[in-house]
C-alpha cells in the first residue's frame, strides 16, 4: 500500500502533494475545465506559484489516501538518466556519428530494410543541410567583413 493524494477533480492518484500540484496545474493550463476552476477557488494565484508551495497549499484541502497501486508516472523517484540524455546534447548528432540502433526509440527498432534506408537517407540529408547552413553563415560573415572594408576605403577616397 502506498499513501498519496487523489485529484479532487478527477480522482487520479498522485504520489505526493507536489505531483498533485503538477497534475492540477498542467491539466488546468492545457484544458482549463474543472481543474482550473478548482485551483481558482482553492488556491488563488496558482498560476505563478512554485510546485512545492502550491502542493503544500493544495494538501491542506485534500485528504491523503491509501492506494494499492502506485502508477509509473507517480513512482517514488525520478533520479535516473534517460537513454541519450548526455550522449547527444545540442543539435542532432553535433556532427558526430548518429546514435546506435540500440539507443534509438523502440518505435524505430525492427523496421524494414526499406524504412531503415529511408531513415538513413533522411539523416544524411539533415547532416548536409546543417553543414550547408553553417557554411552559408560563414560566407555571410566573410561577405559582411568585405563590404565593411570596401565602405571604409570609399570613405578615404
Amino acid at each position: 500500500m502506498a499513501m498519496g493524494y487523489a485529484c479532487p477533480v478527477c480522482e487520479i492518484p498522485q504520489q505526493d502533494a507536489e505531483h498533485l500540484a503538477h497534475h492540477l496545474a498542467f491539466t488546468a493550463m492545457l484544458h482549463g475545465d474543472s481543474h482550473e476552476t478548482w485551483l481558482d477557488e482553492h488556491t488563488p494565484g496558482w498560476e505563478t506559484a512554485e510546485p512545492v508551495s502550491l502542493g503544500e497549499e493544495i494538501a491542506e484541502d485534500v485528504a491523503e489516501a491509501e492506494y494499492k497501486q502506485v502508477f509509473e508516472d507517480t513512482s517514488q523517484s525520478h533520479n535516473h538518466a534517460h537513454e541519450g540524455d548526455a550522449d547527444h546534447p545540442g543539435r542532432p548528432f553535433d556532427g558526430a556519428t548518429p546514435p546506435s540502433q540500440e539507443s534509438r526509440p523502440a518505435s524505430n527498432r525492427g523496421v524494414s530494410a526499406e524504412t531503415s534506408a529511408v531513415l538513413e537517407e533522411a539523416r544524411e540529408l539533415t547532416r548536409q543541410m546543417l553543414a550547408d547552413d553553417e557554411a552559408d553563415g560563414e560566407d555571410e560573415t566573410e561577405a559582411g567583413a568585405a563590404e565593411s572594408d570596401a565602405d571604409s576605403s570609399d570613405d578615404h577616397a
